[in-house]
């Protein structure tokens, strides 16, 4: 099983990158986890309290799991990928069955900050955009898709995303194999990385 790790920050354009590189490779050989799925879960925080959560902390995320994961899917065995709800800011009962794959691609902001998780990849990839342009796209999915309005949504990026993302983001791009600037001209990149990828599947 070829491992990928694709990082950056909020908004660079991870997601992009992934369906990128799935292009033309065949989807039953490739397999996605996002971290965003790993948050942690809280049985006994009020929604109040739940909504304070600094998600863009290594502490948020439930790497433990996540590594465990990884670990049985590299040993044949099936998993069950748990669903995180941005809406109630907790975990729900649902579960996403999650077969091995060829490749596993797992993506996320903080995934090269675990030493064990960064130890599992065989390729890890830096996704870097501007800090603007991550705002701007940020503002326009959390409008859209997470029922924010943008006094929040900007208000939480100056108070935690920028700092956390300078903290505990920016600097792992130290780890990656590949650093992919997220325009359209970073089709070598993705060819580089389909390239591996072919390689292994074939």
């Amino acid at each position: 099983m070829l491992i990928i790790g694709i990082a950056g920050g909020t908004g660079s354009g991870k997601t992009t990158v992934v369906h990128q590189i799935m292009n033309e490779l065949p989807h039953t050989e490739v397999g996605i986890i996002a971290q965003d799925s790993y948050y942690k879960a809280s049985t006994v925080e009020s929604y109040e309290e739940r909504s304070k959560t600094n998600f863009d902390h290594p502490r948020a995320i439930d790497f433990d799991l996540l590594v465990s994961h990884l670990k049985e899917l590299k040993e044949g065995k099936t998993i069950h990928q748990p669903v995180y709800s941005f809406a109630i800011h907790n975990r729900t009962d649902d579960t996403i069955v999650t077969h091995p794959r060829k490749v596993m691609i797992v993506e996320g902001i903080l995934i090269l900050s675990n030493p064990e998780l960064r130890d599992l990849f065989d390729i890890k990839i830096f996704v870097h955009a501007d800090s603007d342009e991550r705002l701007i796209r940020r503002l326009k999915r959390d409008i859209a898709e997470r029922g924010r309005d943008m006094e929040e949504v900007l208000n939480r990026y100056q108070t935690t995303l920028k700092p956390m993302h300078q903290q505990f983001i920016e600097n792992t791009k130290a780890y990656a194999d590949i650093i992919i600037p997220n325009d359209k001209y970073n089709t070598v990149a993705i060819d580089v990385v389909r390239a591996v990828i072919n390689q292994r599947i074939l």
